[in-house]
């Protein structure tokens, strides 16, 4: 994250926006997105120091609810873009999105372009990891599912189905913009595809061994567009 001047929100002294304390009155600070230009302001301050925007009021979570990083195994903190809440590991810049979180991100293009101007080229040239290994859920300590978004996008994530999704650095912009340019759609196109093909093979069994499995064929005939498309994915990857 980029490190800019700020002014505490307590006592209004000048203070570096990478500071968790104010050196003049010890004032706990944490850091936040302002919901009209994106840029950095500290929560508790009621306007934006940029543009001038009325603060929104930050949204209030227990700590001890936050988890601990998957992989640092240090406390997470809340960080908050415009109407999205996410968890942040300051020491890998990790990230988790609980399940509506994500659904409602990847269902909004206003949320994600939100908080890909926020984000922006933050952490997205950053190498894959070198050792591949399955985290636990900051939430249950279950070990996560691993998958490759969309099973098109080339991001791996690790997925909790009762909690939601953790990303690494720079997984998230990744996959904000991969749905940005219409990643969703080839990814709905291979999977139509697919039942297609699945559909004719069927099809020249039936013919090939005379077996007629109508159940079958209906069913796969009964996978509408909502079935493939991001609700229909999203769904499947939480059930």
């Amino acid at each position: 994250m980029n490190v800019e001047a700020l002014n505490c929100p307590n006592c209004g002294g000048g203070v570096e926006s990478d500071a968790t304390q104010c050196e003049f009155c010890r004032c706990r600070l944490k850091t936040m997105a302002c919901p009209a230009c994106l840029g950095l302001m500290f929560e508790g301050s009621k306007f934006c120091g940029h543009c001038g925007a009325k603060a929104v009021e930050t949204a209030v979570m227990d700590e001890s609810k936050l988890g601990d990083c998957p992989r640092c195994k240090i406390k997470l903190v809340l960080l908050q873009i415009a109407e999205v809440n996410l968890r942040e590991c300051e020491r890998c810049d990790g990230m988790w999105a609980d399940v509506e979180t994500f659904e409602h991100l990847c269902a909004t293009g206003e949320e994600r372009s939100a908080v890909l101007g926020f984000l922006g080229e933050r952490n997205k040239t950053v190498e894959p990891l070198a050792t591949i290994s399955y985290v636990p859920c900051p939430d249950c300590r279950s070990l996560m599912n691993r998958s490759n978004f969309a099973k098109a996008s080339g991001v791996i994530i690790d997925t909790c189905k009762r909690h939601g999704v953790w990303f690494d650095a720079g997984e998230l912009p990744r996959i904000i913009e991969f749905i940005q340019k219409g990643g969703m759609d080839l990814a709905r196109q291979r999977e139509k595809m697919a039942i297609e093909a699945e559909r004719d093979q069927l099809r020249d069994e039936q013919r090939k061994f005379g077996i007629q499995n109508r159940r079958f064929d209906m069913n796969l005939a009964n996978q509408g567009d909502d079935e493939v498309g991001i609700k229909g994915f999203l769904a499947r990857l939480f059930d």
